[in-house]
């Protein structure tokens, strides 16, 4: 079997970064390691364990990098949430304080509305149609 384990996602501030993905998206935050270069390995994921499809976060190293928070697709939506719940999860997400662009839309593939993360990336929240 094969399948995506991680994304890197680069980030201004680490703690900042676990903050938002674990409060205000509900993630749960695997590891968070020291290194030796005084960076840190840090994983969250919107699952449950061993499900993957996890986020590296990684501090920006230099200027090139910093350009890069919050445009890593170029302002396309790049990350996608998939949810069992859209209702529960738009109102609990809204109610930490994330900024949706738009209200949700019902289409033939589910239900879907766009949002920010805390640096400006596009990311679908998404309920797939059944059936």
């Amino acid at each position: 079997m094969r399948r995506i384990a991680l994304v890197t996602l680069v980030v201004d501030d680490y703690d900042e970064a676990i903050r938002f993905y674990t409060r205000a998206l509900g993630f749960r935050l695997v590891e968070d390691e020291p290194r030796p270069d005084g960076s840190r390995w840090v994983v969250v994921e919107p699952g449950s364990e061993g499900q993957g499809g996890g986020l590296l976060l990684a501090r920006a190293k230099d200027e090139a990098q910093r350009g890069r928070i919050g445009d890593q697709t170029g302002g396309r939506v790049g990350f996608f949430l998939h949810t069992d719940d859209f209702a529960r999860d738009h109102a609990r997400m809204r109610a930490a304080g994330v900024r949706f662009l738009e209200e949700p839309r019902h289409e033939p593939y589910g239900s879907v509305a766009v949002f920010e993360d805390l640096y400006g990336n596009r990311w679908d929240l998404l309920q797939p149609a059944t059936g």
